[in-house]
């Protein structure tokens, strides 16, 4: 990962081209590819990277629900080169095998040794940034070679970790060999090198049964006019993504370049140091995820909290427990926009309808006293999976989800009895009904009740 940061150039309009079904790398019936398709252009995950120490592998995710209250909806690993990260390679799986059971995808990255040398090695020139000569590369990509069966040998290091998380049932955004279009890492910036080593890597782990590998192919974004050179070619890939270090933000150029590359298969931000704004995600609707490389999540010099949780709160992002694996577009906020009723309110700029309007910006506030609610019809009976309150600081302590199929019945689905606000994400289950409800009986400050918003999950 190279460290070299710019200022971008101006957002122009998205162009947004017809998403194809190509052919794909990933074994048929991927639940995550048929969830990265369905909100192509509609939706994006939110991501946090947590790269050392392995030893405690959700650092920079609980930063991340630190500053906005939510859970990322995408976890990243990396199996990194030091002796202590690579012993503590088990550790990292374990979570993410506890992130991919929670609800959140699992990306994972591999900072790695050349086969020159050992298992383990350095961020120095006889390690991660070392490189090979002309003759090396030759017999690397010679089949059979001493320095090409040191190369399956080092894959082998990881094979029995990927066969855990395959026999548990997690799919993996495996992202090998990333940003190979520029030479700060050994196996970079090797052009048709480069591409043919990502083929050999595919070829071989495709053969030791990983068939819960979803392809990930990575370019940086320098010369993104010659990233052609790097394609492996359609069978070898199921995301194309792009690392963001030479701009601060993706520009409207590097999109188009994605997109154009990646030939109707998903693109993503799978590194960046500044999380992108809702305005670029709007600008630039096909990204499917972006993932916020550790530490710079709270680098003054790229993100502030107020900057982070705009994103996160963004109704077109998803974060962990609007990721539905199930496939038939059940993540979308089915409250939004929809008739919306409230006991009361303070006044009539904070009317019930701010809190199913999207906008993180606008709230409903009722009046000073306990026992009040807000309920909103979804005009047909639905298939609810879970709610999310986005809370003002006016927050309720206690308080209760109902939900009802005519207004008039209605039955409790979840109760809080020790309400804290920020943002509470709450699961359902499957529940049919029309209408549903926060139903607050207890306030937890001397004000009302204030809502950002109100969201519905379900089909």
């Amino acid at each position: 990962m190279s460290r070299i940061l710019r200022i971008l150039a101006p957002i122009a309009a998205a162009v947004v081209l017809p998403i194809a079904v190509p052919a794909a790398a990933a074994p048929p019936g991927s639940a995550v590819m048929a969830y990265l398709n369905e909100i192509s252009g509609r939706h994006t995950v939110s991501g946090q990277h947590n790269r050392e120490p392995n030893s405690d592998p959700t650092k920079w995710t609980r930063t991340a629900r630190d500053i906005t209250g939510e859970t990322p909806g995408l976890w990243g690993g990396d199996f990194l080169f030091s002796p202590d990260d690579v012993n503590h390679r088990g550790t990292m799986v374990d979570e993410a095998i506890r992130q991919w059971r929670a609800g959140s995808l699992v990306a994972l990255t591999w900072h790695v040794c050349p086969p020159t040398v050992g298992s383990t090695c350095g961020w120095d020139e006889g390690g991660i940034l070392g490189s090979l000569n002309d003759g090396q590369w030759s017999e690397l990509l010679r089949d059979g070679s001493t320095l090409n069966q040191a190369w399956k040998q080092r894959l082998n290091e990881v094979v029995p970790h990927l066969r855990r998380l395959r026999d548990a049932g997690v799919e993996v955004l495996w992202r090998p060999l990333h940003e190979m279009n520029e030479g700060w890492s050994w196996w970079g910036g090797r052009g048709a090198q480069t591409r043919q080593l990502f083929q050999q890597t595919h070829d071989y782990l495709a053969g030791q049964g990983l068939s819960n590998l979803i392809w990930v192919w990575n370019v940086k974004d320098v010369d993104m006019g010659g990233i052609g050179g790097y394609w492996p070619g359609a069978s070898y890939v199921d995301v194309a993504s792009l690392d963001v270090w030479v701009k601060q933000t993706p520009s409207q150029s590097d999109y188009n370049a994605m997109l154009n590359v990646a030939g109707g298969k998903p693109i993503a931000l799978a590194e960046v140091g500044r999380v992108p704004s809702p305005e670029v995600l709007a600008a630039q609707p096909r990204w499917a995820w972006f993932m916020v490389w550790a530490e710079w999540l709270v680098d003054p010099a790229y993100n502030d909290n107020a900057s982070v949780q705009r994103t996160y709160w963004d109704g077109r992002v998803h974060n962990r427990g609007e990721v539905n694996l199930g496939g038939g577009g059940g993540t979308d906020n089915l409250a939004r926009n929809r008739p919306v009723y409230a006991s009361s309110q303070e006044s009539t700029s904070l009317r019930a309808a701010n809190a199913v309007d999207g906008n993180t910006g606008t709230r409903w506030s009722s009046t000073y006293a306990d026992q009040q609610w807000l309920y909103v019809d979804l005009g047909a009976n639905r298939a609810v999976t879970g709610v999310t309150l986005r809370w003002e600081a006016a927050y309720a302590a206690m308080y209760q989800i109902q939900v009802s199929t005519d207004g008039t019945t209605w039955t409790t689905v979840h109760n809080d009895y020790a309400g804290n606000g920020g943002t509470d994400v709450i699961a359902l289950g499957t529940r049919t009904a029309r209408y549903v409800k926060l139903y607050a009986w207890q306030r937890g400050t001397p004000y009302g009740y204030s809502l950002w918003e109100m969201e519905v999950r379900g089909a």
